[in-house]
């Protein structure tokens, strides 16, 4: 099995080079108004997989695999949001005419949210979802550990790493499942197993410097936070505070999902939101 589902027939790759020394994988699918979606941390594009499946019909979905992440290729760390935030803004420049919506989730979020930011001529719309404007708390000491354990050369073995970072990601009523926890396992142990444990500490990295609650008190772009009921990562509180501080801004909770369970879990649920959100 592979470690995130693939793309339809439909979907075309494209690669674009930006001013900075960035190649970066960009998949495309689907006709309509261009949505730009972030992959989360240690996530290529396929992350929005069954997203796309799901919004093809009715809006043209763009994704591509962010720095440490997939085949992009970029200039050696440390990176910023600042610098995650510019790669979004050249995609969209060169795939949607320099104005798109902008989704993502995890580090997306974190991105979507500086993109808005630093570039809100370009972000008709923000849609971070299990986000923060700033990670303290739990979350923050949960990262820390993982970067610091990568740091003292700790690898951690095959059998242990579903086990370990499934409840990270899926509600307790997934694990459950018996047939799902099955697939999740599969997908997880080969996803994480390849991994490069310094592009984990660099992605990570950026995340915990990043500090945005000032800057969103300012910006003009609307901004449609998704927080999900069972997220451990990011819960429902730490993505209100975003919708809070922003000028425009509207808290969407999602029940009975958590952190990545639009991958596998309950896709129709968050592609059916997002339809909601982008045609209100």
């Amino acid at each position: 099995m592979s470690a995130f589902p693939a793309f339809g027939p439909g979907a075309e790759t494209h690669h674009l080079t930006t001013d900075d020394g960035v190649v970066m994988r960009v998949v495309i699918e689907g006709d309509g108004p261009d949505i730009v979606f972030i992959p989360g941390g240690d996530t290529p594009a396929e992350g929005y997989a069954q997203i796309f499946a799901r919004l093809t019909d009715t809006f043209r979905c763009i994704a591509y695999d962010p720095r440490g992440a997939g085949v992009t290729t970029s200039p050696p760390p440390p990176w910023t949001m600042a610098d995650y935030a510019r790669d979004c803004a050249a995609v969209i420049d060169a795939f949607c005419g320099g104005r798109a919506a902008v989704c993502g989730l995890s580090l997306g979020g974190l991105v979507t949210q500086a993109t808005a930011i630093d570039y809100p001529d370009k972000v008709r719309m923000a849609i971070p979802m299990g986000t923060a404007a700033y990670i303290d708390g739990f979350t923050r000491d949960w990262m820390q550990a993982e970067i610091d354990i990568r740091k003292a050369g700790v690898t951690l073995p095959n059998y242990f790493l579903a086990p370990h970072y499934a409840v990270y990601a899926f509600p307790a009523s997934a694990l459950a499942d018996h047939n799902l926890w099955a697939e999740i396992k599969e997908a997880y142990t080969a996803r994480f197993s390849g991994r490069d444990p310094k592009d984990t500490i660099d992605q990570w990295e950026a995340c915990l410097e990043f500090d945005c609650r000032e800057a969103l008190r300012t910006c003009p772009v609307p901004f449609r936070v998704i927080g999900f009921s069972e997220d451990i990562q990011t819960p429902p509180p730490m993505c209100k505070l975003v919708a809070d501080l922003a000028p425009d801004g509207v808290f969407h909770e999602i029940a009975g999902l958590g952190h990545v369970s639009m991958s596998r879990h309950k896709p129709g649920i968050v592609a059916d939101k997002l339809r909601e959100i982008l045609t209100a």
